[in-house]
């Protein structure tokens, strides 16, 4: 029995094929950085620590947020501690802030662009 575990992504979605090599995959075009991601575009993101996550780094997940209700945070090969602040500065923005690994993050981002959620993502690369 075949069994496809990867989602059915509506056409012109982005979809996280890999990552790990401090690089990403995405829809078939590889960025060797953290990435924003949006539904329909990918962005490089020069965050590299989870400690530089802040409302300022993430300003262009902000720009958008008329077009966000979820943003994924991946802050790096392990879970760390939110900084101080940051959840409310964004759900004043009207952003719900779900905080987690950078592959957790990777797989979150592909099962709710899936579902056509409005949805964001903030992902530190990893080696």
């Amino acid at each position: 029995m075949t069994l496809d575990i990867n989602p059915v992504v509506p056409e012109n979605r982005q979809l996280i094929q890999s990552y790990g090599d401090r690089r990403f995959r995405v829809t078939g075009e590889v960025y060797e950085s953290s990435i924003l991601i949006f539904p329909e575009r990918t962005e490089n993101w020069s965050v590299g620590d989870p400690d530089d996550i802040s409302l300022d780094t993430l300003s262009g997940i902000v720009a958008e947020k008329d077009a966000v209700d979820i943003l994924l945070v991946g802050c790096g090969p392990k879970f760390s501690m939110i900084p101080k602040g940051l959840r409310p500065a964004l759900r004043e923005h009207g952003i719900v802030l779900e905080w987690m690994d950078t592959g957790a993050a990777c797989r979150t981002f592909n099962v709710l662009v899936a579902e056509e959620r409005r949805v964001a993502a903030a992902i530190l690369a990893v080696d």
